[in-house]
C-alpha cells in the first residue's frame, strides 16, 4: 500500500458531521487518476505538500486561511481565502478533502479555459444564485483590493471600489439586466484576448 492509500483522506460527509468521516475509505490512485488531469505520480507529490499541511487528511476554513496567508504574508487574505475555500468545500460541509482539493487543482492548472471560466463564475457567485450582480462584483473586488495589501498605492477606499465595480460590471452587463448569467460571462471573457491570457495563466505544471 503507498503512503497516499495508507494515510486517511475522506470524501464524503453527511449531517453527523465529522464523526461521519470515520465510516469512509480512501479513494483509491487509480480512481483519483481517472477523475482528474494528474498522473499518480503528480498525486503523490501533491499528497505529500497537502500532509504536511493537513496530517489529518482534511482541512478546515480557518486552517485554510492560514495556509493562504502565509502567501501573502503583507495582506488581508481572509476575505478572498473566504471565497476560494468556498470552491474548494464541494458539499459546503465546512471542509475540505485531500480529493476536493485535487479536484479544484486540476480545474485550475488543467481544465480548459471554459473549465475554468466556470470555476471563476462560481467564485464570484457567492450566494449560488446562477447569476452575478454588481454587488457580487462588488465584494470579489474589495477582497482582491485587501489581497494588495501595503502593494497598494494609494490605499484604496470604498469610493474607489465602487466605481470600479461599476465599470467593470458594466462592460460585462451590456444587455443592462443588472445581473449576468454563466453564459453572458463566458461569452464575455472568450471574446476578450487579454481576459483569455490571464486565464491561460493559471495553467501550469505541478
Amino acid at each position: 500500500m503507498d503512503e497516499y492509500s495508507s494515510s486517511v483522506c475522506y470524501t464524503d460527509f453527511d449531517d453527523d458531521g465529522l464523526e461521519t468521516l470515520k465510516r469512509y475509505k480512501p479513494r483509491s490512485l487509480d480512481e483519483l487518476a481517472s477523475r482528474t488531469k494528474f498522473s499518480k505520480k503528480e498525486i503523490q507529490l501533491i499528497y505529500q505538500g497537502f500532509k504536511q499541511e493537513c496530517p489529518s487528511g482534511i482541512v478546515n476554513e480557518e486552517t485554510f486561511k492560514h495556509i493562504y496567508g502565509q502567501f501573502f504574508p503583507f495582506a488581508d487574505t481572509s476575505s478572498y481565502a473566504h471565497l476560494v475555500f468556498a470552491t474548494f468545500d464541494l458539499r459546503s460541509s465546512g471542509y475540505v478533502t485531500f480529493e476536493d482539493f485535487l479536484l479544484c487543482l486540476s480545474t485550475l492548472c488543467r481544465g480548459s479555459v471554459e473549465d475554468r471560466l466556470r470555476w471563476i463564475f462560481t467564485l464570484y457567485d457567492t450566494k449560488k444564485a446562477g447569476k452575478l450582480t454588481q454587488e457580487d462584483f462588488f465584494a470579489i473586488i474589495c477582497a482582491v483590493y485587501s489581497l494588495l495589501g501595503n502593494v497598494s498605492s494609494p490605499r484604496y477606499d470604498l469610493d474607489i471600489i465602487r466605481e470600479h465595480t461599476a465599470f467593470v460590471f458594466q462592460r460585462f452587463d451590456k444587455l443592462h439586466q443588472g445581473y449576468i448569467t454563466m453564459q453572458d460571462f463566458m461569452s464575455f471573457c472568450l471574446n476578450d484576448p487579454t481576459m483569455i491570457q490571464s486565464i491561460d495563466g493559471l495553467r501550469t505544471t505541478v
